[in-house]
């Protein structure tokens, strides 16, 4: 059902799982962060398509969004649905009328309205989350064919993760992540000018898109905030010493942290729980979604960030979940991911994935290119706290090689993700 060409096009992961979906189910809404390449993948589903977003697009809709659907070639396209959110009521509408397969699918870059507005019960509207470019993506091939990451590691097998030919230093994966993930930045500008297009993107995120939000209050205020989170990404911090990094009140802070995170600037992973362990933290670990918002944020290139070893290992484990995020968000069997950390910090897993079933896999990530045996101590304390349950572990790190640990924890490159 492709309707636009593919010249030109960069293949992505959620392709084939939008496809089924669009031929499953009658109405598909995809959110995730401006920019990430939505519209450019959706396009390729639709007959037809309406940018809610340009006034003009977007007139017969505000007037009469029953009357705008009808008599439109499907699958329909409706492009920013947030622009016009009562066309939601209008697809429910029509797809109560008509509940055939593939006749709408609408992209957003927001999160927040859909919670408020869409109907109960029906399962006529299915969601997927697409986010911007995994490496896998960006180097295409046989990389974006092959099983997800999570899928290799649960094989429990050094034989089950390829690598590619060029396998990156530490500088080159800091070159990767001050690059980040969004289209337009990765293929269509010039590497010298990326800074420049991430610095626009994020000044336009923070004031046009955020502005009904915080409308009364210091626009500077939520820079300064997004920049204590970036300098905290991949952390467990209290509120309390984010806001007043930032010098706001915890009515704000709470404020910024549903805008950003509704934006798809920010996210929280939750804190893993197991009925028998009462140690462990309850806080969520933070992330900024791409590893480019969080060097812009911090104004941190390369060198900065290789000067320094705090941030160092954030962007690396922020970079990594960059890599996972989108191969979880297409997940047909539902993922979920966590981190796990007792009080007082004596154990602590970067990233717990809980598969289908209930099994667990560990991934611990480390800014160094010689992993050793103690680098998997808490996998091991994991594997000690859940025996039935751990599927495997692996130490992701900035090294060559795959490294056998123990039984069924491996050190492994970071670029196995696309290998």
């Amino acid at each position: 059902m492709n309707t636009v060409s593919e010249l030109g096009y960069t293949p992505r992961l959620i392709d084939r799982y939008l496809s089924d979906l669009v031929a499953t189910f009658p109405a598909v809404l995809v959110n995730g962060p401006r920019a990430a390449g939505k519209t450019t993948s959706a396009r390729r589903l639709a007959a037809s398509v309406v940018r809610l977003d340009r006034p003009a697009e977007a007139a017969g809709f505000l007037a009469d969004p029953d009357a705008a659907l009808r008599d439109r070639p499907e699958p329909l396209l409706l492009d920013e649905w947030q622009a016009v959110p009562e066309v939601l009521g209008a697809v429910k509408r029509s797809v109560d009328d008509d509940p055939r397969p593939g006749r709408f699918v609408l992209t957003g870059s927001v999160r927040a309205d859909l919670e408020h507005n869409v109907w109960p019960g029906t399962g006529r509207l299915i969601r997927a989350r697409m986010y911007g470019l995994a490496q896998r993506e960006i180097v295409g091939g046989a990389a974006l064919a092959g099983p997800s990451m999570l899928d290799k590691i649960a094989q429990r097998s050094a034989d089950a993760f390829t690598l590619p030919a060029t396998r990156p230093d530490l500088r080159d994966y800091i070159e990767l992540a001050v690059r980040g993930g969004f289209p337009a930045a990765v293929l269509r500008t010039a590497p010298g000018s990326v800074d420049l297009w991430v610095n626009s993107y994020l000044e336009q995120s923070l004031t046009r898109d955020a502005q009904p939000a915080v409308a009364g209050r210091d626009s500077e205020k939520l820079v300064a905030y997004l920049h204590a989170l970036s300098a905290m990404s991949a952390g467990i911090p209290e509120h309390k010493t984010i806001f007043d990094a930032a010098g706001v009140d915890a009515k704000t802070a709470r404020t910024y942290d549903r805008l950003l995170e509704d934006l798809y600037i920010a996210e929280q992973i939750p804190a893993w729980s197991a009925a028998h362990l009462q140690r462990l933290i309850k806080s969520a670990k933070r992330y900024v979604v791409d590893t480019s918002i969080m060097s812009a944020s911090l104004g941190a290139g390369v060198d900065t960030l290789l000067g320094s070893d705090d941030l160092l290992g954030r962007v690396i484990d922020t970079f990594v979940m960059a890599q996972l995020r989108p191969e979880v968000a297409i997940s047909r069997q539902r993922t979920r991911l966590y981190h796990a950390r007792t009080k007082g910090g004596r154990e602590e897993v970067d990233i717990v994935a809980e598969l289908p079933g209930g099994r667990l896999i560990g991934l611990e990530i480390k800014a160094t290119a010689s992993p050793k045996v103690a680098d998997a101590r808490h996998l091991r304390w994991l594997r000690a706290e859940q025996p039935e349950r751990f599927a495997a572990g692996v130490v992701l790190h900035t090294g060559p090689d795959v490294i056998k640990l123990d039984d069924d924890i491996f050190a492994v490159p970071i670029c196995a993700f696309w290998g």
